[in-house]
């Protein structure tokens, strides 16, 4: 269904961008020495260079014919690929509803649905489960740490 090399490739385009990406805002952010020491931006530009040149050795590698791995015609098979999804698309969810529930609903209702909709857990002992997690979530950034993680849209307009 996917072969190895195709696996390789999106890899390393995928990589690549999120390396381009922190270079670009490690520029925003100002690279070199000030009066303070280092500037903010001079870690991640490092770090996503790092990145860039890691993925670009990665593309090169799967593009130039050579026998190994990367010749195997079939890497993942639709099982396989149904695990995947099961994995990454409620974590995709979860990420896309934080700026709009916020963390604490998100991650109640992705700590929920992973439990309760596979099956792992009863929906009682799930909600439970979702509901302290929420809350170890609030009490442990926002009374402990002080540290205020986003509420969302819902928690702006519930007036939070």
């Amino acid at each position: 269904m996917i072969s190895r090399r195709a696996l390789e490739l999106a890899t390393a385009v995928l990589t690549g961008g999120f390396g381009v990406a922190v270079v670009v805002q490690s520029l925003d952010n100002g690279i070199g020495w000030s009066s303070a020491g280092v500037d903010a931006g001079t870690f991640p530009l490092l770090t996503g260079t790092i990145i860039v040149l890691g993925s670009l050795y990665n593309l090169v590698r799967g593009v130039l014919p050579v026998a190994s791995l990367a010749n195997v015609p079939i890497a993942i098979t639709r099982i396989e690929l149904g695990r995947l999804a099961g994995l990454f698309v409620p974590a995709a969810i979860f990420v896309a509803a934080i700026p709009l529930a916020g963390i604490y609903v998100a991650s109640a209702v992705y700590v929920f649905a992973v439990l309760a909709i596979p099956r792992h857990q009863s929906v009682p002992r799930a909600l439970g489960v979702a509901a302290v997690t929420a809350l170890a979530l609030y009490v442990v950034f926002e009374r402990m740490f002080q540290v205020s993680l986003p509420h969302g849209a819902l928690a702006a307009a519930l007036g939070f």
